[in-house]
């Protein structure tokens, strides 16, 4: 199976995922490895030639970020696996609320193979922006809850989420 693997990625939690996918699938049938901000342009010419595309995006408001929008909204009829990170984690509901937003930039006629969706560290930025929000409100428990969520996402995506997400290329593989 020739693929391509176009990704976004902050923080390096979905460049770590894009990498797992090249260790399982191998170096020598893909095509394309790329940013989504170097592949948006061209995306369907660096991509013709994939059986399969892996598309990476880190979760910005609930949806994927800009520059992977784009490059999805410009395939059309292809069969893609979607794989993303989220800061919150832990809720497979909220993972699939996610990837309902993420699969309606799909070009027309795309085929979802599968997808993957595990928490992620977020930037210290944020940290801070919850603990700013803690001093206005000491006693708010959601905000508590938050930096505790942070303080969880640091260890992510470990070991056990890309073994999970290596197992699913893996099967994907073999059918």
């Amino acid at each position: 199976m020739k693929y391509a693997v176009i990704y976004e990625s902050v923080t390096g939690n979905t460049k770590l995922l894009a990498e797992a996918v090249r260790r399982e699938l191998g170096e020598e049938s893909c095509i394309c490895f790329a940013p989504a901000s170097e592949a948006s342009d061209n995306i369907e010419e660096k991509v013709k030639d994939a059986d399969m595309i892996f598309l990476g995006f880190w979760t910005d408001k609930g949806d994927c970020s800009g520059n992977i929008g784009k490059c999805m909204e410009k395939l059309h009829g292809r069969n893609v696996f979607l794989f993303g990170t989220a800061g919150f984690g832990g809720s497979e509901a909220y993972f699939s609320q996610i990837l309902g937003r993420v699969e309606a930039h799909l070009g027309e006629g795309c085929v979802i193979a599968g997808s993957y969706m595990c928490q992620g560290r977020m930037p210290e930025s944020v940290r801070k922006r919850y603990e700013s929000l803690l001093e206005q409100n000491p006693d708010d428990q959601k905000i508590r809850g938050m930096i505790d969520n942070f303080d969880r996402a640091l260890a992510h995506p470990d070991e056990k989420d890309i073994e999970v997400f290596r197992q699913k290329i893996k099967n994907l593989k073999e059918e």
